[in-house]
């Protein structure tokens, strides 16, 4: 397995690293998270030009890549910049619309975002604990934690065919459709949750779409993988915020970066974040193995990067001190995005079990 990065894909990840640092600014987003906006829709619009959405699709899609290391390098930059912009959304959903080629070309233009709605209270992080259905045409049920919800325009909903058969089938939900009602929070990382309802909401033939269980879990395969390098990226700040604090602060009239204790601290930080590189890596060459070989990576890798990354958040902000808790300071928003990610599609504990059982299967 090859690890360098394509011609191709190191110009996209050199583009997007300049133009994240040129256009994003903590801020600016602070201040509007704080106002109500869940994301910048100026850099939104920005990363859709830049080709950043189009690089999430096949190009049997209409995009030009979708293989692992195409998310790991978009979703790394996006972590290294702290970026709360709804782009793992198309990686959810990207698969499970492929059949609808006008809307997947909308969502690559950046003109629309279609969510996932497969998390429901009672099920934890068990994607086959579905208690939502489709019974004589009608949807209903709720579901929770539904990333980017409230900014959607369509929904990719997960639910039980009553009649007859027991299976899990996916339907393309319309926002606006009658029935449907959407209350939005903010996560504690500023991105934007919501809490979605189904009142006998009617379903046409043409809503489900093709896939059911099998489908779900490769798109979640591919966001955990897209969450995981993000979280990578955010743990290289981190890392390196904290780097640069240890030599600017001074006690006793010395940078504290000269005492040993902290040096060896820094040290196993720098350790476990080059293995959460490598778990990210492994994940993303075996994105697509078979079903039981994929789900194992991805497990392993998820459990590793929650790990680590309760590591690094740890250490970064006692290096710091009381400035590494502040929400003016840069830090406090990655650290809130790295133990936020740990618990989107499975935290550590979940995962642990899963490898287990996956492993003894």
């Amino acid at each position: 397995m090859d690890f360098n990065l394509t011609e191709e894909r190191r110009m996209l990840q050199d583009s997007l690293s300049r133009y994240l640092a040129d256009k994003y600014d903590h801020d600016r987003r602070r201040k509007g998270v704080a106002a109500g906006r869940p994301f910048d829709p100026e850099v939104f619009a920005g990363l859709a030009e830049l080709g950043v959405l189009g690089a999430l699709f096949t190009e049997e899609q209409g995009g030009f890549g979708g293989a692992g290391f195409d998310l790991s390098v978009v979703f790394e930059e996006l972590g290294r910049a702290g970026t709360i912009e709804p782009v793992l959304p198309a990686v959810l959903t990207g698969s499970l619309i492929a059949g609808k080629p006008d809307l997947v070309e909308a969502v690559i233009a950046g003109e629309s975002i279609v969510a996932l709605a497969c998390s429901e209270a009672q099920a934890r992080y068990d994607l086959d604990n579905v208690e939502t259905t489709v019974a004589d045409g009608k949807l209903n049920g709720t579901k929770v934690h539904v990333l980017n919800g409230a900014q959607a325009s369509a929904l990719v909903v997960t639910a039980r065919i009553a009649a007859g058969e027991q299976g899990i089938a996916l339907f393309l939900v319309p926002t606006d459709a009658a029935g449907v009602a959407i209350v939005n929070h903010v996560n504690n990382d500023g991105t934007s949750g919501a809490t979605v309802s189904f009142t006998d909401v009617v379903i046409t033939e043409d809503m489900q779409l093709a896939g059911g269980l099998a489908a779900l879990e490769t798109a979640v395969a591919q966001g955990t993988l897209a969450l995981c390098a993000e979280a990578l990226g955010a743990m290289e700040t981190a890392k390196t915020l904290t780097i640069d604090y240890l030599k600017e602060r001074k006690q006793f009239g010395i940078p504290i970066g000269k005492f040993q204790a902290l040096q060896h601290r820094m040290a196993d930080v720098l350790i476990e974040v080059e293995q959460a590189r490598s778990a990210v890596i492994n994940l993303a060459g075996h994105l697509e193995a078979d079903r039981d070989t994929r789900e194992k990576h991805v497990s392993a890798t998820k459990n590793l990067i929650g790990r680590v990354g309760a590591h690094v958040v740890e250490e970064a902000v006692q290096m710091h001190g009381g400035i590494g808790m502040t929400d003016e300071y840069a830090l406090s928003h990655f650290t809130r995005r790295i133990t936020m990610i740990d618990h989107w599609f499975g935290d550590v504990d979940h995962h642990l079990a899963r490898f287990i059982a996956l492993s003894a299967a």
